[in-house]
């Protein structure tokens, strides 16, 4: 599973998602979603605006986590 470590980040900036929202452009919206890790697709342009905004690089804001598995993602390939 891929975790994103926004909360995490801001934390340690004391930054709260509306300051990161508003200097990024994000809808706070998407802001919220990434931070309480609900999102389950991420648009690129934000991943990369927010490594901007806060100086890290993506592996300092997404992880994989072998060991955990959402409820709603099947182990196995659908048939197409």
């Amino acid at each position: 599973m891929i975790r994103i470590l926004l909360s995490t980040r801001l934390g340690e900036r004391r930054m709260p998602q509306a300051e990161l929202a508003r200097r990024t452009g994000i809808r706070p919206a998407a802001i919220n979603d990434m931070y309480n890790e609900l999102t389950e697709r991420v648009n690129l342009v934000y991943l990369d605006l927010i490594c901007k905004e806060l100086d890290i690089k993506l592996g300092d804001l997404l992880v994989r986590e072998d060991d955990i598995l959402p409820d709603t993602v099947p182990l196995t390939k659908p048939n197409r």
